[in-house]
């Protein structure tokens, strides 16, 4: 029997913004445990939390950008359980009348565009953090750091629209992507900005009804949500084949052992005894500053692409590498700009900036090479300066020093030889020194002058200019011939 997978995610972003979201500590990340806090975000007996406006106004801004509906009137409510990194023993969430509800997102898989539902998009507090898993968490011991609790986070509760591993990647992809280009969130799954939950079942295909899920947790990659997905709906298969029965609760994906470990029972939404919360009035959103908001809205990711082809006349491969990004493609615009030759910046960035990032495991703010120096060296080859196999190396040294390219090329000595009269001296001598290969070509084996060409270039140690090379050389083996 063949099965569907049904896939819906729920992703928490956390907010950029510089205090939590319901008193005034700081949110900054990597500080001295246990140091950002107080009786509100601890949640004292007799605090009053208030409402940090910025947060709404980000939570606003996802919504406009996802086309969801923005509830005139919404409500906070206490979500009750009990962590130990909870210290007031509830969550303030938003349940039955959030702040959004019914948009969506488009990806595009096996090209074609498909449309993911979003459920409902709130706002909510997050908890603190229990470690175990350090070198200074002593064995059978958990510490805990509630710097985190009151951190604002918005939560994306998608709909089981998801049919593969892959389009749940691509899904997640783009809601990093949308809330990188607003600027509301860093994305950075890493240090836990963006965290995502998969609700995971399967059906026999064809079928209506939807199998057990599960609920699969811990998933701190792009690419770890695709393996623990893969490895959940091989799992329920399998189980379903052998006449067994999936069972309703909550896994943690281990990365490092490539397998999902049972957690706790599903919880339901009883068991959380939400009730609303008293000390918070109701949150009322005028029509007037959603408008405001949409009219301080960034260019979407999916509007940039589309520009960046039709502006740049841009392969359609290119501007979605190059918009993958707000900060590549600010980039990129830059150096087009500067250098006046959109389609030589585009495979710049593609090719070397990309390569040189990976390498360094950095952020394009981190790139010593800035785009008016990119785009110099783009024009020092366009102008015959420099080879385009130099400007690989000057490109190195630039990473390297952060030097700009005119000031490498005149400390090297690297300015490209287009003096026929000197490159002539250079084909004669290999002419000379290459006779076995100078005969084959002059028997027909054309793809000698490879060979010649690239002594040609040794012997200039990369400076020659390779057309005038090209010309010389044929018309000295042209010579040779009539001889």
């Amino acid at each position: 029997m063949k099965y569907e997978p049904v896939i819906g995610l729920e992703v928490h972003a956390q907010l950029l913004t510089k205090s939590k979201i319901f008193c005034r500590c700081s949110t900054t990340f990597g500080a001295d445990p246990n140091s950002q806090t107080c009786p509100i975000c601890l949640g004292m007996p007799g605090v009053l939390p208030v409402l940090n406006k910025l947060a709404v106004e980000f939570a606003i801004k996802i919504a406009l950008a996802t086309e969801c509906r923005i509830a005139e009137n919404s409500i906070f409510a206490r979500k009750n359980y009990f962590y130990p990194d909870l210290p007031k023993g509830y969550q303030i969430s938003q349940y039955e009348e959030p702040l959004c509800e019914d948009g969506h997102v488009e990806i595009e898989i096996d090209g074609k565009i498909k449309m993911i539902g979003i459920t409902r998009i709130h706002l909510e507090e997050d908890a603190g953090k229990s470690i175990h898993a350090e070198a200074f968490v002593g064995e059978n011991e958990t510490l805990v750091d509630v710097n985190r609790c009151g951190t604002p986070l918005i939560e994306i509760v998608g709909e089981a629209d998801i049919r593969s591993p892959k389009a749940a990647y691509l899904y997640l992809r783009r809601l990093r992507q949308i809330v990188q280009y607003l600027e509301i969130c860093d994305g950075n799954m890493e240090e836990g900005s963006l965290r995502c939950d998969a609700n995971v079942s399967v059906r026999p295909l064809g079928a209506q009804e939807f199998g057990v899920k599960t609920e699969l947790k811990n998933m701190n990659s792009f690419r770890g949500v695709e393996k623990a997905l893969e490895f959940e709906i091989e799992r329920q298969i399998r189980t379903l084949e052998k006449g067994g029965k999936v069972v309703q609760q909550t896994l943690l994906w281990d990365a490092n052992k490539n397998e999902a470990i049972p957690m706790r029972g599903k919880e339901f939404a009883h068991d959380y005894r939400y009730f609303p919360e008293p000390d918070l009035v109701p949150l009322q959103i005028k029509s007037d500053w959603i408008e405001k908001i949409r009219q301080s809205l960034p260019e979407l990711p999916s509007v940039r692409r589309n520009r960046l082809v039709e502006q740049y006349e841009l392969p359609q491969y290119d501007a979605d590498i190059l918009t993958d990004s707000k900060a590549i493609a600010d980039y990129f615009e830059e150096t087009a700009l500067f250098s006046g030759d959109a389609k030589a910046a585009s495979n710049w960035i593609m090719g070397e900036v990309l390569r040189v990032l990976k390498e360094a495991q950095a952020d394009i703010k981190d790139l010593k090479i800035k785009p008016a120096d990119l785009a110099t060296l783009i024009k020092l080859i366009k102008d015959g300066t420099i080879s385009g196999k130099i400007a690989k190396f000057v490109f190195d040294e630039m990473h390297t020093s952060g030097k700009k390219p005119d000031e490498i090329i005149k400390e090297k000595g690297l300015v490209q030889i287009s003096d026929s009269a000197e490159l002539e001296k250079h084909v004669l001598s290999v002419i000379g020194e290459n006779p076995d290969e100078v005969k084959k070509f002059l028997t027909g084996h054309e793809q000698v002058l490879g060979f010649l060409v690239g002594q040609i270039m040794k012997s200039t140690r990369g400076k020659a200019n390779p057309e005038l090379v090209n010309e010389i050389l044929r018309k000295e083996l042209q010579k040779l011939k009539s001889v």
